[in-house]
């Protein structure tokens, strides 16, 4: 144990302060400047983008009745015909042991078992196992976004949530507008600023080592690792902010300020990322596409949007939980068109990303997080089916997982709960 009140409380503010951060694996920071100097790549990067549909999608209206290549679209796919080619529907899948209802939103990206527990503690996120691993050259590691508040899909590997930013012109600005000479400098001196207190906290940690037993010691070397990948995260950023932004067409959009305005504000979001992309401004984002305790501003609908997921399969519930529904695939739909339309070396934006669209609420009436509604579109996978198994015995989600980031250029063969891979589910 640490061996006074004062030490103890030390080390655990500075693993407060400083792992709550996302862990960014670095390497060199040369490498940042050749990035912005390259000319277009011979080769597109591959990307990752993960939507949660937060208050589910009635799955008797998205899951076919039929399997395979030959299926009948269901009324939500029928929205989105035009892509059948461009993405393959999944049913039968779940994370096993996460439970929970609307807690498990947290696990969604993580599969990690019992959120609603009181002992439960996250782990790392799809998205951001994939930026630590392969340590992307974009001014931003990855782009945690939400339709209307600040909770995010994202997770660091010690399980801390990362905020999810709501306000399109903040994320625009973030990428696009240049500061000014002094904003520059003054954001270069902060992020200065922020490697002299690791190198204090260093220093103050590194006194505590003596006089420490052999576990203590193991904890206190994950945590000096840790802080390292902070340091260069924050060096890196220092490289970045002189880096002139990517110029682009578009204005600062002017934020919906009304969540009610669900297809303006989701709108507003889906352009963002697909400049993002296109500027390559990062390759990784996860978007929570948040439900309301509300009536959303669309026609037909007048009734709470959380009250109609809970619609205990009354007709005139399903009927406007529906139209709510079909409004979320038209966005998604919009998504897909907009990825597709944009061309860059070997094909287009849809090609190369990898786009993960579901919910982690099987039955949200119910709250069950089973049979979990999935689709996935882009990437460069062998789309236009439904992928069907066993609604009692679902395989876990994360073997999709593990192929999502095997299609990343990751080499590996486990994440989360996985137990192998999903049958049928090849490249093209």
């Amino acid at each position: 144990m640490l061996e006074s009140r004062h030490s103890r409380r030390l080390f655990l503010r500075g693993a407060g302060a400083l792992l709550a951060l996302p862990i960014f694996e670095q390497t060199i920071l040369r490498r940042v400047a050749q990035a912005a100097d390259a000319k277009q790549p011979k080769e597109a990067p591959r990307r990752l983008l993960c939507i949660n549909t937060t208050l589910g999608l009635h799955t008797e209206n998205l899951f076919p009745k039929q399997t395979g290549k030959e299926y009948e679209p269901s009324p939500y796919l029928d929205v989105i015909k035009d892509f059948r080619n461009d993405y393959t529907v999944f049913s039968g899948l779940s994370h096993p042991d996460v439970d929970g209802g609307h807690s498990a939103e947290a696990s969604y990206l993580t599969a990690a078992p019992h959120p609603r527990s009181d002992s439960f503690k996250n782990t790392i996120s799809l998205d951001q196992f994939a930026v630590e691993r392969l340590a992307p050259d974009t001014r931003f590691s990855s782009l945690v976004l939400s339709s209307s508040s600040s909770r995010g899909l994202s997770h660091t590997r010690n399980g801390v949530a990362i905020p999810a930013q709501d306000r399109p012109s903040t994320v625009f600005k973030k990428m696009f507008v240049e500061g000014t000479p002094a904003e520059v400098r003054s954001q270069v001196d902060r992020l200065s600023q922020g490697e002299s207190v690791i190198d204090t906290v260093l220093a103050e940690a590194h006194a505590l080592e003596r006089g420490l037993g052999k576990q203590d010691r193991e904890k206190l070397a994950e945590y000096f690792a840790a802080v390292r990948d902070v340091e260069l995260r924050l060096q890196k950023a220092q490289a970045w902010a002189k880096q002139p932004k990517p110029a682009v067409e578009a204005k600062i959009p002017v934020d919906v300020t009304d969540n009610k305005e669900v297809a303006a504000k989701v709108r507003l979001m889906v352009d963002l990322m697909c400049l993002a992309f296109k500027t390559d401004s990062t390759r990784f984002i996860t978007f929570a596409f948040s439900g309301m305790n509300a009536v959303p501003k669309i026609e037909g609908v007048s009734q709470d949007w959380h009250n109609l997921s809970h619609h205990g399969q009354d007709p005139a519930k399903l009927a406007e939980l529906k139209i709510i529904e079909l409004e979320q695939m038209k966005l998604f739909g919009e998504l897909l068109a907009k990825l597709r339309a944009t061309p860059e070396v070997g094909g287009n934006l849809l090609n190369h990303t990898t786009i993960l669209f579901g919910s982690n609420l099987g039955n949200a009436s119910s709250h069950s997080n089973i049979n979990m509604p999935i689709v996935v579109a882009g990437g460069g996978y062998r789309h236009g089916q439904h992928l069907a198994f066993d609604p009692k015995k679902n395989p876990p989600l994360s073997n999709l997982y593990v192929q999502m980031l095997q299609r990343l250029g990751l080499d590996i063969d486990s994440f989360g709960s996985s137990t192998g891979t999903i049958p049928g589910f090849e490249l093209a």
